[in-house]
């Protein structure tokens, strides 16, 4: 019986197989049925910004992604604004970490548990849910695993100068893509006392990690003033570290399955603290500070990742004795089963239900029911997201809330003028539109300005058309 993988047998490199199985499941369903989610028209609408424009905004709100911005306002400014170059760096950043891990796997836990690890990655549901996202997460997690493999490469006795200055540079790029990415230093510290690092390797790593750290520092400060922003995370409570406990218990089991020895670089020595030192040290900020969200820590799945290949190769050592031909085909069937049992998972995350909105389908709707010369309004003022995504279909309507735009003003959705003068800008007209977040998602209105949209709309006008798609819903109203 020849191997399900014969390239394998020829000594050939085995990070192609992940790279194309992850470029596939990411091109699978990426335009969403060309749907565009809150989150993902930040992006669309910044990157479609003049380099001033974003500078001046980023003084403001959302520093955090300046990096990231700018890179998208180049891919827009180069191949023009669309789902697929919204989306498709995340997609090719996955399959280079996927790439990354699969060396992994093979350098520290063999060929097996190299093959496991990288097709694993990209079947990981949350995993499956980023690399389709117009948004950083899936570039940090890139950078995190190139990152992981140079440190890698060093203890291997491979620690050049050059190499610590790639890996400084490329921690550098991570924390200015999100500097909660910060949290592999931690992880990578772990992974140096597991193994007992040299003292030489320890001051390089301080020195490398150290200077990347200092660079963002000022980012770290800045971001601070505009803590605002995610003043919308919830505290932390125990029901949210379900999931975590679960994805370390199933990393724990990888572990033990490399069977670790303190001083030995293993899968389990580089994986185990990967998945978990960031989950825990995310944590412990929010207990201070809420920032827990899956999202921000995307990185750590390259740990579990890398565990459950250490145990998918201790598997295949395991059947190897007994079943010397059957165990070559353990990996793929292992590999088949897991994508038939997330089938309905990633199905679900290629939806455009699996996000909680859609801005563009809600557009659809507006341009069908405006009439030109109409007005229209924002409940909250955040929903001018679908006007600055698709200016088209808001041709003709009058914005009589808005005071200040989004590029003047240097924010993501404007300045409104006071309550006052939207009430009287309001009763002066005769047909209002209204966009507004779907009943099943729309949370509570607090805002001043907000409140008073809906209790003029409600004294003194008429619903006469109502449309509700994907979690946002267009209103028409009339004067009485």
């Amino acid at each position: 019986m020849t191997s399900p993988m014969p390239g394998l047998r020829r000594g050939l490199p085995i990070w192609p197989i992940p790279v194309l199985s992850t470029l596939a499941l990411g091109l699978w369903g990426l335009s969403r049925q060309d749907s565009v989610w809150r989150d993902e028209a930040a992006t669309w609408q910044v990157a479609q910004r003049s380099a001033a424009d974003i500078w001046h905004m980023l003084g403001n709100v959302d520093v955090v992604h300046g990096l990231y911005y700018v890179l998208m306002h180049e891919l827009f400014a180069f191949f023009g604004p669309s789902t697929t170059v919204l989306r498709l760096p995340s997609v090719f950043a996955t399959a280079v970490a996927a790439a990354c891990v699969a060396i992994l796997g093979q350098r520290l836990a063999g060929l097996w548990a190299g093959v496991g690890a990288g097709l694993a990655l990209g079947l990981l549901p949350a995993v499956q849910f980023y690399f389709q996202e117009g948004r950083p997460y899936a570039l940090v997690t890139a950078g995190a695993a190139i990152s992981t493999l140079l440190l890698v490469t060093m203890l291997k006795g491979h620690d050049g100068a050059a190499r610590w200055a790639v890996y400084g540079g490329t921690i550098l790029v991570c924390g200015l893509l999100n500097w909660l990415s910060l949290l592999i230093l931690p992880a990578h510290a772990a992974t140096l006392a597991w193994t007992r690092a040299r003292r030489r390797i320890w001051t390089r790593w301080a020195a490398a990690s150290g200077a990347a750290v200092v660079c963002v520092l000022p980012l770290i400060l800045f971001s601070r003033s505009q803590s605002d922003q995610v003043s919308w995370i919830p505290p932390l409570t125990w029901h949210m570290m379900i999931g975590p406990a679960i994805l370390l218990t199933i990393g724990g089991l990888g572990a033990l399955a490399d069977r670790p020895q303190a001083g030995r670089l293993s899968a389990a020595a580089v994986g185990l603290p990967l998945l978990a030192v960031p989950q825990i040290s995310l944590s412990g900020i929010s207990l201070i500070q809420p920032l827990f969200l899956d999202r921000y820590i995307l990185f750590s799945m390259l740990g579990l990742a890398l565990l459950i290949g250490a145990g998918i190769g201790a598997a295949v050592r395991a059947a190897k004795p007994r079943f010397p031909r059957a165990s070559k085909w353990l990996v793929p069937v292992l590999v088949t089963v897991a994508a038939a049992a997330l089938l309905p998972q990633s199905l679900a995350k290629r939806s455009p239900a699996s996000r909680v909105d859609d801005v563009l389908a809600i557009a659809k709707d507006v341009q069908r029911l405006k009439r030109t010369g109409a007005s229209v309004l924002f409940v909250p003022a955040a929903r001018r997201d679908t006007k600055l995504v698709s200016p088209s279909a808001f041709t003709g309507l009058h914005d009589i809330a808005l005071s200040t735009s989004p590029e003047v003003s240097g924010t993501l959705k404007g300045l409104e003028a006071n309550p006052a003068r939207i009430r009287a800008a309001m009763l002066s007209q005769r047909r209002i539109l209204l966009v507004t977040d779907a009943p099943e998602v729309a949370k509570p209105v607090s805002a001043q300005r907000d409140m008073t949209k809906m209790s003029v709309l409600k004294e003194y006008f008429t619903v006469v058309a109502d449309k509700q798609v994907r979690g946002r819903r267009a209103t028409v109203y009339e004067r009485r």
